[in-house]
């Protein structure tokens, strides 16, 4: 049986961050990529940078960092933790889109101005950021 594990990473987005189209493309792009790929997590978009939990097997989170390291959508990523881990958090989604509320905004932004931001803290506020919007179905499940 494989290892389950976590990645959590920050990259610099080339594009608006802002723009629905954008964002539902890579949405859409990341839940067919995950399903294939037995991956799950959550992406959130914020001040012109891209913030993702990925979970699935070593041998697809290296499949999913080679690919993400020739996309052009984004650059500098930063990789906050890899960690194996007993159970996925976000198993109910191939690829959630966590928004960041007003509540949510400074708190990743005091996480973002540290050099290496604490991975489980970034995982925290994905799993609360997913949680609010939940009810609005924009996830891809």
């Amino acid at each position: 049986m494989a290892k389950l594990e976590r990645l959590v990473y920050g990259s610099t987005a080339t594009g608006h961050t802002d723009n629905l189209l954008n964002m539902a493309t890579i949405l859409a792009e990341s839940g067919r990529n995950n399903a294939r790929d037995g991956l799950t997590g959550a992406l959130a978009a914020h001040e012109g940078r891209f913030i993702q939990v990925i979970e699935g097997s070593s041998d697809a989170i290296d499949a999913l960092l080679r690919r993400l390291a020739t996309d052009p959508r984004h650059k500098d990523i930063v990789i906050f933790g890899r960690d194996l881990v007993e159970q996925r958090l976000f198993g109910d989604w191939v690829m959630a889109n966590a928004r960041i509320t007003p509540g949510l905004k400074s708190v990743l932004d005091g996480m973002m101005s540290q050099q290496a931001p604490s991975a489980d803290h970034v995982v925290t506020l994905m799993q609360d950021a997913v949680v609010q919007m939940d009810d609005g179905g924009d996830a891809e499940r």
